[in-house]
């Protein structure tokens, strides 16, 4: 069995807690910098760019002809994809409707706030959004699903999907299933920093967006971040990350198999079981080459690469109260409580951007359709901010309304506070000159 790494924190000093916080894009600079040409070269040769690396860096067979999807290969997928594929997409596409329907926020709302004077907010969706659905390591129309659906939901009236080719210039036929059946008929085959580039400064085939969505590689990442001033990057989505939070009250078997979940996205993912019983972490260990023999060989090296690293394994803690500890100083993406009774650890968890509930609600669930949204904040990123919601997807103004009756109290505060600060222009804006303009 590979040697899975073994935390035990009470024997850990600063330096080395600190270092079980890493994960592997904190440092980005390496993958920032390689990324700044391809940045470049999309930004000055456009389509001829985007074929290039297609080739050169996806190994695709592909002309910028084809570099959008065509209805035919839409219609074409419904073919190739199984029928009980296809109805677990519905499934999820349903509940994540639902979810993110009753997650929208009203068009508009004001309120008195003092006799005569209104204020709130008006929601309007962004002009045009990308989604950006990874491929890298393996098909994802859950992506597609959690990036879509909120989008249509919130009236994006220009969306488009960002997806790398396969080998022979194909996307995957069912994030195409999914993309239709969510309400997205434009889908470029186009991944990696390339594919930020192309939505932050627009090609002859691409339009540009204002925004975009989605997880990616260290790639995808790093490029957001260089084009963070062209483009809206959207919240920090990077490479898997999950803690699997068990008590006392589970068998260690089950925390192993579901510590596993994240964990075969890829090397670069980060994974830690926490725990306070030391049976629980032994009863882990000795269940995983169990789990292991039941997986195929890509995701038990994907898997073990994670576990046996420096951003994955088993952390035993002292008690329940430094397993919480531990977990909101880490921040999670992914949080699952494996416990009979995970309501009573729930109100010590702040910081976590997914918290599922009990041995019934593994990651796999989350993942798939249960409702809240899967694309969610990496790197500690959950300390402020949270999912992928309806809410990125539009944008907020505020609304004001000031009756004639309301006025004169509220110009007499504003001169007031106007004449302290010294802007001469806003008292006047208040004062007896706009009286004289508002007499007819």
């Amino acid at each position: 069995m590979p040697n899975v790494s073994f935390h035990d924190l009470s024997q850990l000093d600063a330096a080395s807690r600190a270092a079980l916080m890493r994960r592997s894009e904190t440092d980005l600079s390496g993958f920032m910098e390689k990324a700044a040409p391809i940045i470049e070269a999309v930004r000055t040769e456009g389509d001829a760019a985007l074929v290039r690396f297609a080739r050169d860096l996806d190994k695709a067979d592909l002309d910028a002809a084809r570099l959008k999807v065509s209805p035919a290969e839409f219609d074409a997928a419904f073919g190739m994809v199984d029928e009980d594929v296809v109805a677990a997409i519905r499934f999820g596409i349903d509940n994540i409707r639902h979810f993110h329907e009753e997650q929208k926020p009203e068009a508009m709302w004001l309120k008195e706030m003092r006799p005569g004077a209104y204020a709130g907010d008006r929601f309007t969706p962004i002009r045009s959004v990308a989604l950006y659905v990874p491929r890298g390591k393996g098909a994802f129309p859950s992506v597609t699903m959690m990036t879509a659906v909120p989008a249509v939901v919130a009236g994006v009236p220009e969306l488009a999907i960002m997806t790398p080719p396969a080998a022979d210039g194909s996307v995957d036929a069912a994030t195409l299933v999914a993309a239709r059946l969510a309400g997205v008929e434009t889908v470029y085959k186009c991944g990696g920093a390339q594919a930020v580039a192309a939505v932050a400064y627009g090609t002859e085939t691409i339009k540009a967006a204002l925004k975009i969505v989605g997880p990616g590689s260290p790639w995808v990442v790093a490029a957001k971040r260089l084009l963070a001033g062209v483009i809206d990057p959207g919240l920090p989505a990077g490479p898997s990350e999950a803690i699997i939070l068990a008590d006392d009250s589970v068998h260690g078997g089950l925390a192993a198999l579901d510590l596993l979940i994240e964990a075969e996205h890829g090397p670069d993912s980060s994974a830690y079981l926490v725990t306070h019983s030391r049976r629980v972490a032994e009863e882990a260990l000795a269940a995983l080459p169990e789990h292991w023999a039941r997986m195929t060989d890509q995701r038990v090296a994907f898997s073990t690469a994670v576990l046996t690293g420096a951003c994955g394994g088993i952390v035993l803690t002292a008690s329940i109260e430094e397993s919480y500890r531990f977990i909101n100083d880490y921040a999670p993406e992914h949080l699952e409580i494996l416990s009979t009774d995970p309501f009573a650890h729930l109100g010590h968890i702040t910081e976590a951007a997914e918290i599922l509930m009990g041995p019934h609600t593994p990651v796999s669930i989350g993942n798939f359709g249960l409702g809240p949204n899967a694309v969610l904040p990496t790197s500690r990123w959950a300390r402020t901010c949270g999912p992928l919601s309806v809410t990125d997807f539009v944008k907020r103004s505020s609304i004001g309304y000031v009756t004639a009756t309301a006025y004169p109290e509220f110009a007499r505060h504003a001169r007031t506070l106007a004449r302290y600060e010294g802007f001469s222009s806003h008292e006047h804006a208040v004062s007896d000159v706009r009286d004289r303009y508002l007499v007819r």
